[in-house]
């Protein structure tokens, strides 16, 4: 397990609280990313069982849009957990192209809340 990729999602997590505690941030932006993250992981999960027992299975594209709407770090957090979707190349690429987006568009939502205090 990536502890690294664990350690940078609770970081994460932690910073968003901060942010929004101070008032830098909506409150419900930290709200948001835990169940988006909730949502995601239990995805993986689902995905992974699905794929142990050759069943219909989650796209790769709806785990990437769920990670791009701001369930990244539940679904990093369940790459590793689960061990599922962590070595795949395209897939991981396209993982943290959706991660940087995210993390663009939040830096955008911080930046216009704060100009809009």
């Amino acid at each position: 397990m990536n502890l690294f990729a664990i350690g940078f999602v609770i970081l994460f997590m932690a910073a968003l609280a901060g942010l929004a505690a101070r008032g830098m941030l909506p409150t419900v932006v930290p709200v948001f990313y835990a169940a988006a993250s909730i949502a995601a992981a239990i995805a993986y999960r689902l995905d992974k069982s699905a794929a142990e027992r050759n069943v219909w299975r989650t796209s790769e594209k709806m785990l990437h849009v769920m990670a791009l709407i701001g369930g990244w770090p539940g679904a990093l957090v369940a790459q590793q957990v689960f061990r599922h979707k962590s070595r795949k190349r395209s897939f991981r690429f396209a993982f943290w192209t959706t991660v940087a987006l995210n993390c663009g568009a939040l830096a955008w939502l911080a930046w216009m809340a704060r100009r809009y205090r």
